[in-house]
């Protein structure tokens, strides 16, 4: 067990950081080491132990996954695709600094900046914005304790209904806390330096915890500078065995510089090349991020009602192909009540929930002088407003066997008030609204045979409503009104998951048939891409996660031997379209793969090699004409427990120093000479780093 303390970090690494963790109510206690141990597996009303949030997830009639962050708190854990690099189901691909691209089962997958179609909440808050749009820089993998992810429908819980899902990012409390202090220092190839520290306490019905990390590096390809700073924290107070409020609290800081995408051949001749548009330009992101939670827990005699409310301040200055200049705020309510009970002599289980939210954003365009502003171009305001209600009903016909039903009803309504081509004699005005609203239901099973062993199915529909970076787009008039229809699907899936004496595997096909997808394409160098809605589409694959114990004991002092597979199978296309048939849609290849092998000695000491294979690349066009390279990529980590209770890790990646596409933008037809569309992927880099729990 291990990891929590408090570290200040200093003038060039900026703040504390993150992991944390607890001491606990019985500490007065003979034994108090026990007592420790056991307040912390149990965890509070607000924040579950880790052992009931994994055991709630299983319950789930569908295909969800649970990452403990201490299996990889030893790597340089940095974005979310090192942290569900082994999760099945879910495509994460680097493109540069912090900027990654995320899918689940073709969630955004044409999409290659921010994300769309999935849900990223931190301990069950939303940190999307009010339109649906989310960033990842606020996710910091050093801070959590586990990180939830439900597939799909299977988010409803939530009361998500996107194509995609839902990621839960959940950061620890004083009671769910590894340990009650943590310093760490980390760093490695291309300049790169990081340091966190963490810090946790219970103090009779108070308890608080509070992490921070503070990250540098010069980075791979030229102009991909990034600095990064993000606060943590959580200040909770129990009144009684049957009430508890917490309140969370962060601060987020990114100051990334942009290489841009460049042509095929100049990503696989010249990797480290930055786009010439994106140095002139001097493109970057840089945000500010204030966020402000409350969960208040009441347990009642037949279930808990969770009362969640949050604000969100978001600042963002954007130089691309013009500046962006943004200040909004986001804030919202959630009721849910969770509940037990016997209905005609069966257990019967139900979620039921609410969710109002809404927010305001201030845009403004400007040419892009050398990164400075020039002209005004855009003058708005977008305003974005959402009322939702579900319910999830399990109701046990036999104690293994679940019937469950659901259904969610939202209304969406996406507001824009601008003045646009501000810079030309003749301005356009825009005061435009559309309102969205739908019913999404659910059905499904859930059979246990064996203990720790489900078979599950379900039907369920989603819709991913327009966001505003759909809705605005930049056509020959910059921030041009552009009403889109929400995208719906009907999505079947069906699998297993369970452990059974060496044997783990968590097993899911999936097949959901889509009516106006929003798709997107390239319309030139750094300029953002135009979405259009796709008639009728069918993204359909195969989710595949299976582990295996292939010895035990090998030496005699009950070391261990474990295969680890991921393979996802996806294949996602047009149906009858009237201009591109049933090509393949671009944007995720058919099959990736990736398979690790442990060494584990009690002592302390593991070496994993992996090996990360994409066998054929992507299309790129939406005419199929052109397909990346596949790709091998071979890496390697090590940790080491020291004497004195520290962690010592060595994490080596791209050890043959392969070039390939890391990620694209895709485009209606591919050009050798013109389309520069393409972000490399890393070359051969090496970390290593420090971590001490006490």
């Amino acid at each position: 067990m291990s990891s929590t303390s408090r570290a200040a970090i200093a003038a060039v690494a900026l703040l504390h950081s993150s992991e944390v963790f607890a001491q606990s109510a019985g500490a007065n206690i003979e034994l108090p080491v026990i007592n420790v141990e056991a307040a912390r597996a149990a965890g509070s009303l607000t924040a579950p132990g880790i052992a009931d949030q994994r055991r709630q997830l299983d319950q789930t009639p569908g295909s969800v996954s649970f990452v403990d962050a201490e299996t990889y708190q030893n790597t340089y854990a940095a974005t979310l695709r090192d942290t569900l690099a082994e999760t099945p189901g879910v495509f994460v691909q680097n493109r540069y600094s912090q900027e990654i691209r995320l899918s689940i089962r073709g969630s955004g997958i044409a999409r290659s900046f921010h994300t769309r179609g999935i849900e990223i909440l931190q301990d069950g808050v939303p940190t999307n914005l009010a339109d649906g749009s989310g960033d990842f820089y606020q996710i910091d993998p050093l801070s959590l304790r586990a990180i939830e992810v439900f597939r799909g429908g299977n988010a409803l819980p939530f009361g998500g209904s996107t194509l995609g899902g839902a990621i839960n990012a959940v950061t620890p409390t004083a009671h769910t806390a590894t340990a009650p202090n943590m310093v760490r220092i980390d760093g490695g190839s291309f300049g790169t330096v990081r340091a966190q520290g963490a810090v946790s306490r219970v103090l009779g019905p108070w308890d608080f915890a509070i992490s921070g990390t503070y990250t540098h590096s010069d980075g791979w390809r030229q102009h991909e500078r990034q600095d990064l700073g993000q606060i943590n924290g959580n200040v909770g107070y129990r009144f009684s065995d049957r009430l508890e409020t917490r309140f969370y609290f962060g601060a987020y800081y990114t100051d990334v510089k942009l290489p841009g995408s460049v042509t095929y051949g100049q990503a696989m001749n010249n990797p480290r090349l930055a786009n010439a548009g994106a140095v002139s330009g001097d493109q970057a992101r840089n945000t500010y991020v204030q966020r402000l939670a409350n969960v208040t827990t009441i347990r009642l005699d037949v279930g808990q009602l969770d009362l969640t409310s949050w604000a969100i301040h978001k600042q963002l200055h954007h130089p691309i192909f013009q500046v962006l200049d943004q200040d909004g705020w986001t804030y919202g309510f959630s009721p849910r009540f969770t509940g037990s009970f016997n209905l005609g002599g069966f257990r019967n289980d139900l979620i039921v929930g609410a969710r109002i939210f809404a927010g305001n954003n201030a845009v403004q365009q400007f040419l892009n002088l050398g990164g400075a502003r020039g002209a005004m171009t855009v003058n708005g305001r977008q305003v974005a407003s959402n009322y939702e209600a579900w319910f999830e009903n399990r109701f046990f016909v036999l104690p293994e066997v679940a019937l469950t039903f659901g259904a969610k009803a939202f209304t969406a309504e996406r507001r824009y008030e601008a003045m646009t081509n501000l810079n030309t004699p003749a301005p356009v005005r825009y005061d435009a609204a559309v309102t969205y609203s739908g019913f999404n239901p659910r059905v499904g099973l859930i059979y246990e045979p064996l203990r720790d062993i489900q078979v599950f199915a379900n039907v369920t529909r989603s819709a991913d409503v327009p966001d505003f970076t759909d809705l605005t787009q930049q056509t020959s008039r910059p921030g041009a009104f552009v009403p889109l229809k929400a995208q719906n699907a009907w999505t079947y899936e069906a699998g297993t998951r369970g452990r059974y004496d060496r044997f783990a595997w968590d097993v899911t096909l999936f097949r959901s048939e889509l009516r106006n997808q929003m798709l997107q394409y390239n319309t030139g160098p750094g300029i953002p891409a135009s979405t259009f809605n796709a008639a009728q589409t069918r993204l359909q694959g195969i989710e595949l996660g299976a582990s295996i114990d292939l010895a035990r004991n090998l030496t005699g002092h009950d070391d261990s031997l474990t295969l680890r597979q991921v393979w996802n199978y996806s294949d996602f296309r047009f149906v009858n379209d009237a201009v591109y048939g049933n090509n393949v849609i671009p944007g995720v290849p058919q099959h990736v793969l990736r398979t690790s092998l442990t060494y584990s000695h009690p002592a302390g000491f593991s070496v994993t090699p992996t090996l990360d294979i994409v066998p054929e690349g992507a299309f790129v066009d939406y005419r199929n004409t052109f397909r990346v390279g596949g790709y091998a990529l071979l890496g390697l980590q090590a940790t080491a427990r020291l004497p004195n209770g520290a962690n010592l890790f060595l994490d080596l990646r791209n050890l043959t120093d392969r070039r390939y596409i890391s990620d694209f933008g895709p485009v209606v037809q591919y050009n050798a000479a013109s389309t520069a569309t393409f972000y490399p992927g890393t070359g051969r880099s090496i970390y290593g780093g420090l971590r001490y729990q006490f």
